[in-house]
């Protein structure tokens, strides 16, 4: 709708609005290009403030604009960025159309390309590539990470260059739409391809360092990758067997269990709900080793389980905990949670209507729930099964913890990278065959669902009655969620036990000595101190992970719209770029990061930036596999009715489409937040002294022995994002679909029709 007044298009008022508007879009981000190259410090400038940069934007220090690096410092590369926002000016003031697209397409390539292929050709000591050095002689001089300045004229360039593609026809003709795709697809690239290609790269080079396919192939296909010694007496299967069945029966499960909480939650008594979703919701706000310490505490050797089993039965103590069973235990906690908030969302928006006309011709409540209520969940379960998936195979913590002998890809993947080989080769070929799997299970998904239709949330009023449970489903959903949520509580009891006892397992007199070390305020004699040993990493975790969780959030959500909303050319390699961060193993990804942007043209290493892109492109998955869900149960009619009383895309997503979103969004906000607070393996190697996360201090407590300190430390943070989910949710809300809720009569009505039926 921004770019209807095109050449030879009938003129309208309304049109005529829409095109001046989306001129001063194009003029805002040219001025905005040009402030970068005048106003900003070009490069970043390591350990300084604001206050002493700006005064060298327009001198001849390091911290000069982009003008004053090219003209007075030697750096006329630079030069190529500035010409191409003056094409884009150029085209700027012609009227929209076609013309105008090719001068802003032109502009936006010559200048984002240009300005992107010296960034990584030229270095901090010259010519990054040897063979430059010998083609054309060393550069006098060279260039550092970008900053401010590079940062912001790069964006422009970038949504210029969209711009002209919508203006060419494409997209639409939709600014909006084409400015988010270009957008994301650029920011996919540069923070997931390009950091995963450089580590999945090392696959292919031999131990010279030369390019090598025979190396690849015999790192991939191995006995210890692919083995299946265990089906004929060995005494395991390789590791790809081992980590396939798992994230099977970890997908299986977490979709059974999250689906039943759901229903309970949504559809079940309303006493107790408040306490379901607290306990529900427990595993998600854990650091993953404090649910592993629980149940070794519980069926470890010496746990309380076999205690009792050699008392009562004199059955002698084993270790049959550790391996696949209690790696599948661990990991149905840590997952499950994900797999209810997604499929809540989803059954909030099943329209009551249909279930009632199906009981009004006759259906009774247990046809009606295996005809009607259950396939129309079909989106959620298997979005649910996928994000389950992903989530086990690229699990880290669990495996470590609780795993013993039975191996997975990405605990090899994190001894071969840490490991005293230290062979990245392998690590690599590991991880392709990760990728490879999620690439499989993304496939079949996509092929089970197809082009169906669930939509079940559309523009006309909808007061109908939820269907209360079947009698069987109801009793079913009871006999294995209830148990499931006293088992969780049992092992919570455990964790929040060991914070508040002098020493587990010798000594169990209570004792607050725990927290006083980690959280002491003291007075001091210029005011309160922060004594304890444990605030630095606590404010440094709740600053990043709360800047990284809206914006992931919302980039995930912006994603799931363009995806269910929007058809352009490779939308399914836009979609797997989204999924991509979770396929591979967090330790891998944090190295990637490390090989990635430890160099010009991106110097993040060392800094919080890099720990928040990391939060940020690790958990965008779960925002677009929700988002994605609720889209298909939101008509199209929606918005093409938005758009025909002449709102923009933009605002036809922010007023009419978000506001029904708020499950997916309540989803992606709290997951991404609690994620950023309790990841372990994606940030071991990103952390600094300055920069110190809660987990990464809480494993060096682990690794000295305080326990004491390390589960006080967790009871904190459980309790932080317990409030911090509150506060999203009643920030957020909930979606208002206009139902009116169920009376005791009513329900008496609805037992008394099936009763005649």
């Amino acid at each position: 709708m921004e770019a209807r007044a095109i050449e030879g298009a009938p003129v309208n008022p309304a049109s005529l609005a829409a095109a001046r508007r989306s001129q001063r879009w194009i003029w805002a981000w040219v001025a905005m290009g040009l402030a970068a190259y005048l106003l900003l410090p070009w490069y970043a400038i390591q350990d300084s403030t604001w206050y002493e940069a700006v005064p060298q934007v327009f001198s001849q220090a390091e911290g000069a604009n982009g003008l004053m690096q090219a003209a007075t410092q030697g750096r006329g590369w630079l030069f190529i960025g500035l010409a191409g926002l003056l094409l884009c000016a150029v085209g700027a003031w012609l009227p929209a159309g076609k013309a105008q697209g090719r001068w802003l397409l032109a502009g936006g390539l010559v200048g984002a390309l240009g300005l992107a292929a010296t960034g990584f050709t030229i270095g901090a000591r010259g010519w990054s590539f040897a063979a430059f050095n010998t083609q054309f002689g060393e550069l006098a001089v060279n260039q550092f990470g970008i900053g401010a300045g590079g940062f912001l004229a790069l964006t422009a360039l970038v949504l210029l260059m969209a711009f002209g593609i919508a203006r060419l026809g494409l997209f639409k003709g939709d600014l909006f739409v084409a400015a988010a795709v270009v957008g994301c697809g650029v920011l996919m690239a540069l923070f997931i391809a390009y950091p995963v290609s450089k580590a999945l790269s090392g696959a292919f080079f031999n131990e010279d360092g030369q390019w090598s396919i025979t190396a690849f192939v015999a790192r991939v296909f191995t006995e210890r990758i692919w083995g299946l010694g265990c089906l004929s007496g060995g005494v395991r299967c390789g590791v790809a067997w081992n980590t396939l069945v798992l994230a099977l029966l970890t997908a299986a499960g977490t979709t059974f269990l999250g689906t039943l909480m759901a229903l309970m939650a949504e559809r079940g008594s309303k006493r107790g709900q408040g306490a379901l979703r607290v306990l529900a919701l427990l595993p998600i706000i854990t650091p993953p080793f404090v649910v592993g310490l629980g149940l070794i505490l519980l069926f470890g050797r010496a746990g309380i389980v076999n205690q009792v089993l050699e008392s009562v039965f004199g059955i002698e103590p084993t270790r049959w905990f550790y391996g696949m069973p209690g790696v599948l235990v661990a990991q149905l906690f840590a997952f499950t949670p994900i797999a209810f908030m997604i499929m809540r969302g989803v059954v909030q928006g099943i329209a009551p209507s249909l279930e009632e006309a199906a009981q009004m011709l006759r259906a009774d409540r247990r046809r009606t729930f295996f005809t009607i209520t259950l396939p129309l969940l079909k989106p959620g379960l298997a979005n649910a099964f996928l994000v389950g998936f992903i989530e086990s195979i690229a699990d880290f913590g669990n495996p470590v913890v609780v795993g013993g002998q039975f191996s997975v890809l990405s605990t090899d993947i994190f001894f071969a990278i840490v490991g005293a080989q230290y062979d990245q080769g392998r690590a690599a070929s590991l991880a392709w065959v990760l990728t490879l799997f999620a690439l499989g299970v993304f496939a079949l998904q996509r092929g089970l669902l197809g082009k169906q239709n669930y939509t079940t949330v559309s523009g006309k009023g909808d007061a109908g009655i939820a269907m209360a449970l079947p009698d069987g489903v109801r009793r079913t959903i009871y006999c294995i969620a209830m148990p499931w949520i006293a088992f969780t509580a049992v092992v919570y009891l455990f964790a929040f036990a060991g914070g508040f006892v002098q020493t587990w397992g010798r000594d169990y007199s209570f004792t607050l000595n725990h927290f006083k070390s980690a959280f002491a305020l003291e007075w001091g004699q210029f005011g309160l101190v922060w004594a304890g040993t444990a605030w630095n990493s606590l404010i440094t975790t709740l600053k990043l992970a709360g800047i990284s969780a809206p914006i992931t959030a919302a980039l995930g959500l912006l994603i799931a719209w363009l995806l269910a909303r929007n058809e352009f050319k490779g939308q399914g390699l836009f979609e797997f770029g989204a999924l991509l961060a979770f396929a591979i193993p967090g330790t891998v990804l944090g190295v990637s990061y490390i090989l990635a942007f430890n160099v010009p043209p991106f110097e993040l290493t060392g800094t919080g930036l890099i720990i928040v892109l990391c939060f940020m492109f690790r958990n965008l998955p779960v925002g677009v596999r929700a988002g994605t869900a609720a889209f298909k149960q939101l008509d199209r009619s929606l918005d093409e009715a938005s758009l025909m009383l002449r709102a923009s895309t933009s605002q036809t997503l922010f007023k009419v489409v978000l506001p029904l979103l708020k499950p997916a969004l309540v989803a992606a906000l709290v997951y991404s937040f609690v994620r950023a607070m309790t990841t372990v393996s994606a940030v071991i190697f990103l952390v600094t002294a300055e920069n110190e996360l809660a987990t990464t201090y809480i494993i060096g407590r682990v690794g000295n022995g305080d326990y004491g300190i390390a589960l006080a430390y967790c009871t904190v943070l459980m309790i932080l994002m317990s409030l911090a989910i509150a506060l999203v949710q009643f920030v957020v809300g909930e979606r208002k679909l206009g139902r009116r809720g169920a009376t005791p009569q009513q329900h008496q009505g609805h037992h008394k029709m099936e009763g005649l039926a």
